[in-house]
């Protein structure tokens, strides 16, 4: 897809079923109720000059080029309005060239330049600047006032910003930036400051833009009509000559962005205006943060050697797939069929994944494959699809403009999904109610402008009783929709949960000593979202990284059916989904007991389907989940892994446990961008390709199926699914795909939800969400409308038990873990970029109270210690935890977060329990041993990669 040239109407579109119509330069316009004269002269073909005016933003008026003529019932109107902030009404003739009008637009540019820097041909915004367009389209040809009084012309700039520049010299007040930070991100970091002549555009009280709340979104430097915010890249490079759409490959939000480019360099990332899911906006990682694609740490050569212990030896494609190959057959002929696995990735496209799950079970001719997604939201798969019928979200994004009543649980989307917090938080401002239940005070309990209802601040490991105890008022105050649970759900199932959430131990008063929280608080927030109109429910890993995660998820479903809240626009049960394509490597059968659109493997007919379209005989036996995988490696009977584009090292729990499994291992394969910690354990090193690179789609957390275009060469020689392909056929399973398309038919023919799902469709309708096939066309945005997916919704008894992970007196507290904005899982991607200016090192979040009884100051190098292993962190003393809880992230390895979470998982799913470990935390003085070995064991696995033997080798395999 080429350069794609995004009319800008101006001012946003109005829904309205009144039609209006009217006349402007003579043509006749019909609009809805409300539309600007700007949008609807932009509509019948006819441009208004304009600056302070943008369709993204609400209508200001207030750089007075956009201004008409209008007639009214034969009257002229006074003066001459501005057309950005003058709806439209029946009647009106408008005219938007006059000689008076042309005189006036000229004045007032020629003042906004007699104070401008007259530099255009080396600006780095000539050529895509709207003052300079302005300046030709009102035909200014000279201007009078020179610049011997005073002006702006030498403000300093401001660099500290590593993405962009703030060049006040060459503001014009438009105010375009002020107003996207507020109306578009919701931040409000930036304003006006002073009054008339000294008006001048500040971040926070006159700071940096580092210094500042400012979050890097790039709203204000995609809003800017001048070269005052400029990405520094369009700086360096200069103007971008041709762009295409893609698709971001960070978490599950999924925006649309146009990679602008000169040949295959990238200039920057600008969000695409008909993203679906972002609708024009982004976050400062999708936006600014993919310098990783290019950066040096990337290994662009297969490479392969015979222990962990030798040096790295770069081959061939074919040397290195052949070595794979030759290992992976010789560990089989000596351990068994089912001596070998794959790893499936959440990063790679629905194509890649499907790949390397075929691979398994054709090539391998077993089931052991597994992903990511089941260390973080299989509790989600298998709790809706008990409850609701299918295993994934219901609504779209946009939906959530419609919800009246929107809860939050154990998921912070200012950090997690930025632009969609972005969304909510607009929302939120309108006028709806907020209930965020988690264990920390986050961003979307209390921001500028946005305060929640309702905090349930929980004890982390309680959330079934909260959800049970929220059930528990609904139904004691007979507040649920009988008349929708008569119509549409399983009625013994429902008179089964009704006795059992009914119970006197169950209700909110003896809860309240499980939970830590007030009875009357939980009281309100279950009147609230029972009685406050459309409801939704949006949750996270605080939901499902639990023992009883499964329980939580079918818990949240039993609350959406009992109030009527599943089916339609503004409702819904909503996972926020943690990584780019955590939906999609879910939907392609990366799990051991399911095929493509979750089927069961035993499924005689299902399998039969496969069997037929691949050529071989499937064995009907789950194969191993990870942890299975590496406990089976310590026993001796798994010896094989080929992992493409995870690090199971850093992100699995109890890192040491994990570390002894690869070592017991005889050939790992990993395919990656960079030699990650677990690629520091492969014996094959396949150069992966980044999402730049590569041709296929993306399913987001709404089921959005949105296309990843190739916009530069793969650096390696080979993008992520030719790999694939090149080692299924080294070991004798020919896969002859010619293009990722071809992959996506094949998908599509044996996977009834993506039956009508093609690249050709793609391209018609920019995305589809999923459901697509004869009964939905174009799609499914919402799910579950007039019947569920299983037929009667069923209701599912959420009986709360506390977790194996007590805390004691030696281990008092109880450690949680999230993410931050900048940075993005592993790290791998984000650590890589300018992006740990903000986030340089993983932290551990402590109350006050529990600081002082330690002796702990804010800084202070402290020991957190579990039952799984210790580590040491830097403190950071504050409110946001509560009194006997921790927290940290988990983006930098030599942080070890993961060394402490424990082997506890939910009971249905083996999803780990990373949200409660018990811990201890001390001052100390040094790193710990394992992160003491970590620097030793990195630095030789460094040193290898450079070729240089290591001197004593610190592992055995």
């Amino acid at each position: 897809m080429n350069q794609l040239n995004e009319t800008d109407y101006g001012t946003p579109a109005r829904a309205s079923e009144n039609m209006v119509t009217l006349e402007i330069d003579g043509v006749a316009v019909t609009v809805p109720a409300g539309t600007s004269v700007m949008r609807a002269s932009v509509e019948a073909g006819i441009n208004v000059p304009k600056l302070c005016a943008t369709d993204s933003l609400e209508p200001f008026g207030s750089c007075r080029l956009c201004l008409v003529e209008i007639e009214k019932d034969g009257r002229k109107m006074k003066g001459y309005p501005a057309s950005c902030t003058t709806p439209c009404e029946p009647g009106m003739k408008v005219q938007t060239q006059t000689p008076k009008l042309a005189e006036i637009r000229r004045g007032v540019m020629e003042l906004y330049i007699s104070d401008h820097p007259l530099d255009c041909l080396t600006c780095p915004t000539n050529g895509n600047c709207e003052l300079q367009d302005m300046a030709g389209v009102v035909g200014l040809r000279e201007v009078r006032y020179g610049y011997e009084g005073e002006n702006h012309l030498k403000l300093k700039k401001d660099e500290s910003n590593p993405y962009f520049t703030y060049d006040a010299s060459k503001c014009i007040v438009c105010n375009r930036c002020v107003r996207a930070c507020e109306e578009t991100q919701g931040t409000f970091a930036l304003t006006i400051n002073g009054r008339g002549f000294e008006s001048r555009v500040s971040a926070g009280q006159m700071e940096s833009f580092m210094e500042s709340e400012c979050v890097s979104c790039g709203a204000c430097v995609e809003a800017c009509p001048t070269a005052t915010l400029t990405e520094k890249t369009v700086i360096m490079l200069g103007q971008a000559e041709h762009s295409a759409v893609t698709t971001c490959a960070y978490c599950g939000v999924g925006c649309s962005f146009k990679a602008e480019m000169k040949g295959n360099e990238v200039v920057r990332m600008v969000p695409y205006k008909d993203g679906k899911a972002n609708q024009g906006h982004s976050c400062v990682k999708g936006r600014f943060a993919w310098g990783y694609a290019t950066h040096k740490d990337r290994i662009l050569n297969p490479m392969i050697r015979k222990s962990i212990n030798d040096p790295w030896r770069e081959v061939s494609w074919e040397e290195a797939l052949s070595y794979a190959a030759s290992e992976f057959r010789r560990i089989q002929a000596k351990h068994g069929k089912d001596s070998i696995g794959g790893i499936t990735s959440s990063r790679c496209t629905n194509e890649e994944t499907y790949l390397v799950q075929k691979l398994v079970r054709a090539a391998f001719g077993n089931n052991n494959v597994d992903t990511c997604a089941r260390v973080c939201h299989s509790p989600t798969g298998y709790g809706l699809k008990q409850t609701l019928g299918e295993s994934a979200g219901t609504q779209t994004f946009e939906s959530v403009m419609k919800s009246d009543v929107i809860l939050i649980m154990g998921a912070n989307p200012a950090s997690g999904h930025p632009v969609f917090a972005s969304q909510i938080k607009r929302r939120v401002r309108q006028g709806a109610k907020l209930i965020v239940i988690d264990p920390r005070t986050t961003e979307m309990v209390k921001s500028p402008h946005v305060q929640a209802d309702y905090h349930l601040k929980l004890r982390p490991g309680t959330n079934t009783a909260i959800i049970t105890a929220l059930a528990h008022v609904i139904l004691s105050e007979g507040l649920q929709d009988e008349s929708y649970i008569q119509e549409r759900c399983d009625l013994q199932s429902y008179q089964d949960w009704k006795e059992f959430v009914l119970r006197e131990d169950n209700s909110p008063e003896a809860m309240a000593a499980i939970t830590g929280v007030p009875a009357e608080t939980l009281r309100g927030a279950a009147r609230l979202y029972a009685t406050g109109g459309n409801a939704a429910i949006y949750y996270g890993l605080g939901v499902t990284e639990h023992a009883q995660g499964s329980t939580t998820v079918m818990g949240i479903a039993n609350l959406a059916m009992c109030t009527g809240n599943v089916g339609r626009e503004g409702v819904g049960v909503n996972p926020l989904r943690g990584q780019n394509n955590v939906q999609g490597s879910c939907d392609m059968g990366s799990f051991p007991h399911e095929l493509p659109g979750y089927r069961h493997i035993s499924d005689s007919t299902v399998r039969s389907q496969f069997e037929q379209a691949w050529g071989v005989t499937l064995n009907p036996e789950p194969g191993l989940r990870i942890p299975n995988m590496f406990d089976a490696a310590l026993d001796g009977s798994f010896k094989g892994l080929y992992c493409e584009g995870e690090d199971i090292v850093q992100s699995d729990p109890n890192t040491q446990h994990v570390a002894a499994a690869l070592q017991a291992m005889e050939c790992i394969v990993v395919q990656d961008l960079f030699l990650n910690e677990t690629a520091k354990y492969a014996h094959v090193f396949l150069p992966g390709s980044s999402f730049l690179e590569k041709d296929g789609t993306f399913t987001n957390a709404e089921r959005r199926i949105s296309r990843v275009r190739k916009v530069m060469p793969a650096k390696a020689g080979k993008s992520d699914w030719e790999v694939t392909v090149a080692l299924a056929e080294a070991l004798g399973y020919p896969m002859p795909y010619n293009h990722p398309s071809e992959i996506m038919d094949e998908i599509a023919a044996l996977t009834p939800s993506f039956h009508g799902v093609s690249y050709d469709k793609l391209e018609k309708l920019g995305s589809i969400q999923w459901p697509c096939n004869e009964a939905a066309p174009e799609g499914t945005p919402i799910m579950h409308v007039g019947s569920f997916i299983r037929g009667k919704g069923k209701f599912i008894n959420t009986q709360y038990f506390a977790t194996d992970e007590k805390v004691t007196q030696r281990y008092p507290l109880i450690l949680t873990t999230g993410r931050i904005l900048s940075q993005y899982n592993v790290g791998a991607q984000t650590r890589r970029t300018e992006n740990s200016q903000w986030h340089s090192e993983d932290r551990l979040e402590i109350h006050p109270h529990d600081a002082e009884d330690r002796g702990i100051r804010e800084g202070d190098w402290v020991g957190v210690e579990s039952r799984a292993g210790q580590t040491v962190l830097r403190a950071t003393v504050t409110e946001n935890v509560q009194p006997g809880v921790v927290y940290t992230t988990f983006h930098f390895p030599e942080s070890g977060a993961n060394v402490i979470t424990t082997d506890n998982s939910d009971w249905a799913t083996n999803c780990p329990e990373y949200k409660v470990t018990a811990v201890q935390v001390l001052p100390v003085s040094q790193p710990s041993e394992w992160q003491q070995h970590y620097q030793r064991f990195n630095r030789e696995q460094l040193d290898l990669l450079k070729g240089e033997k290591a001197a004593e080798p610190l592992v055995t395999k």
